[in-house]
């Protein structure tokens, strides 16, 4: 991911009494004014050696779930495939989160690869796995594919830029390689890079922390110490109901109310599901195993309402979110009704509970990505564990000891949690050195508005595209027919990606998501362009959208010539 990747990036290690290290990133002159101020440890040593390698094939950056799929399609293909990877191992996201309670918030099996070899012998031991038991899943899934015989690992691509004359990507990365390819499919997930606020005094903290995205092996003892988690996102959230319990006290730092909803984690039976069953979930809007109800809010009266709500909460997982009725993120009156629904009585104390479930609507229900939980809510009814709301009273700066808000009050503390999220979707893409055959770089052009990595185009990078869920079966097609074809690049016109920036903002504005600034809008990072950076109109009408494009490459420039001889030939 985008952020992990800086990681292992050339460092400086500057060791301060032995508590902590902090470590300076340098990728290239291009990010020589770039400083990282995590603190935290390298996953493993950079290699000394370089070598350059030739390969008539495509180019693949850090292979989470979908990712993995998209790379074993291609091998299908005969297609030379080598994927560089910025961490130690395969399995995307969850090599680098191993923070304390951590796992993903997919139910079983939404989180886990179609092709029928991986999981034919694989039975989950619950329906929302830890991230221990996601390492051992993607190990399996080595075993069964050799991921890894194909991979670099340790190589973070910081340049990329194509050749319109020989039709080929150029890639370089921190750890010396360069490759040349036909195709480079970015892979750096979702929730690639990031974000830290850049609070002053950081460098001055002499305790313990971590950002929750590069948590460290190690496990860190709370236990008899003063900790503090920033941010009640998902990772937060998961924080705070391992630290709760353990922790001399726990400072949770809220600015925003996080809605969470019940995540109902069970013990599997010892037996294989019918998981060949959930692969019709691409026709559903979220692609989750459920959909939108199919009535309106105002369809059913208050007592059919509440039974709809109750039978909701308790099946839990994000059903409250998007198995609800379908008019509810349309319309204002019917989220509050939903929002009603979200129960204040599981905290104790009244100003917790005013601070973390506002009578008020923080926002409309569901415009941000709501947070599972089973314990979070209680931990604010033990003695040691306090919310504090710092959107009134943001944090001024990290002293030696602690975190001083912008009032002067001050905590001091042993461990803190940095779990501020991330730039997502664009921040992988703008993170790998992409420049354009105009001569222009992807990270600056788009300053101004991404066009949108939902998109199978980006102008003036040909043979590209960002593997994101259904994309990687797009990838696989239309490089099959590029290959027929013997096409030797396609590049999008700025007249379809434009055309399809307003169709995203279009799905969008009919939505209650522009009322609040959330990630899904670039909200969350200072500077970056307000506006929707996902497709809002379901996986079902996505995926035929992105398949019209195909066969004739509509919206593409598409450049014939004469090249090497085509693997694909006889297919």
């Amino acid at each position: 991911m985008g952020g992990v990747i800086l990681a292992d990036a050339a460092f400086q290690v500057i060791n301060r009494a032995g508590k902590w290290l902090r470590w300076k990133y340098y990728l290239s002159p291009r990010f020589q004014d770039f400083e990282d101020h995590l603190i935290m440890p390298p996953r493993t040593e950079l290699r000394e050696n370089a070598f350059r390698q030739e390969i008539n094939g495509d180019l693949r950056r850090r292979p989470p779930c979908r990712c993995l799929d998209c790379r074993c399609r291609l091998r299908k293909l005969g297609l030379k495939t080598v994927i560089f990877e910025a961490g130690s191992d395969i399995g995307g996201t969850w090599r680098w989160k191993c923070y304390p309670g951590a796992g993903v918030d997919s139910e079983v099996p939404e989180y886990m690869l179609s092709i029928p070899e991986t999981w034919k012998d694989w039975t989950w031991l619950t329906n929302y796995p830890s991230y221990g038991e996601l390492h051992q899943y993607f190990d399996h899934v080595d075993n069964v594919l050799q991921i890894k015989k194909d991979t670099a690992f340790s190589s973070v691509v910081f340049y990329a830029k194509f050749d319109t004359s020989r039709g080929r990507w150029h890639i370089r990365t921190a750890d010396g390689r360069s490759a040349q390819a036909r195709y480079f499919i970015v892979a750096t997930g979702f929730s690639a890079k990031r974000y830290i606020p850049e609070w002053p005094g950081m460098d001055r903290f002499k305790g313990i922390v971590h950002h929750s995205s590069f948590w460290p092996d190690e496990h860190i003892d709370v236990g008899g110490k003063r900790c503090a988690v920033i941010g009640t996102g998902a990772s937060g959230v998961q924080v705070t109901q391992a630290w709760g319990p353990q922790a001399a006290s726990l400072r949770v730092f809220q600015r925003t109310p996080n809605l969470a909803l019940p995540i109902r984690n069970v013990t599997l039976p010892n037996q294989k599901k019918p998981i060949p069953n959930y692969f019709h979930s691409a026709k559903s809007f979220g692609g989750f195993l459920y959909t939108f109800h199919e009535r309106d809010t105002f369809d059913d009266n208050e007592e059919e309402r509440q039974t709809f709500f109750v039978r909701l909460w308790e099946e839990g997982g994000f059903r409250f979110w998007l198995a609800n009725y379908k008019d509810y993120l349309f319309n204002a009156k019917a989220n509050r009704r939903v929002y009603e629904f979200l129960t204040r009585e599981r905290i104790g104390d009244p100003k917790q509970r005013d601070i973390l479930a506002p009578l008020e609507l923080p926002h409309y229900f569901g415009v941000k990505s709501p947070a599972l939980q089973s314990t979070s809510y209680e931990q604010f009814n033990r003695p040691n564990v306090e919310a504090i709301d710092i959107k009134p009273n943001g944090i001024s700066r990290f002293t030696e000891n602690g975190i001083q808000l912008q009032d002067g009050t001050v905590y001091e503390l042993d461990i803190i949690c940095i779990a501020t999220g991330f730039d997502i979707a664009t921040g992988g893409m703008t993170n790998v050195g992409l420049k354009s055959i105009y001569g222009t770089e992807l990270e600056k052009e788009w300053k101004s508005g991404p066009i949108h990595t939902s998109a199978p185009r980006c102008v003036g990078i040909p043979t590209c595209s960002i593997c994101t869920d259904h994309m990687g079966r797009w990838i696989a097609h239309a490089i099959k027919q590029m290959e027929r074809k013997d096409i030797k690049y396609i590049n999008p016109t700025h007249e379809a990606v434009e055309k399809w920036k307003k169709r995203i903002n279009r799905l969008s504005e009919i939505t209650l998501f522009p009322t609040v600034k959330s990630t899904y809008l670039g909200g969350n990072v200072p500077g970056k362009a307000f506006e929707q950076v996902n497709y809002a109109g379901g996986e079902p009408a996505y995926v035929n959208e992105i398949r019209a494009v195909l066969p004739s490459f509509d919206g593409f420039e598409v450049v014939k010539g004469t090249r090497e001889a085509s693997q694909l030939s006889k297919i």
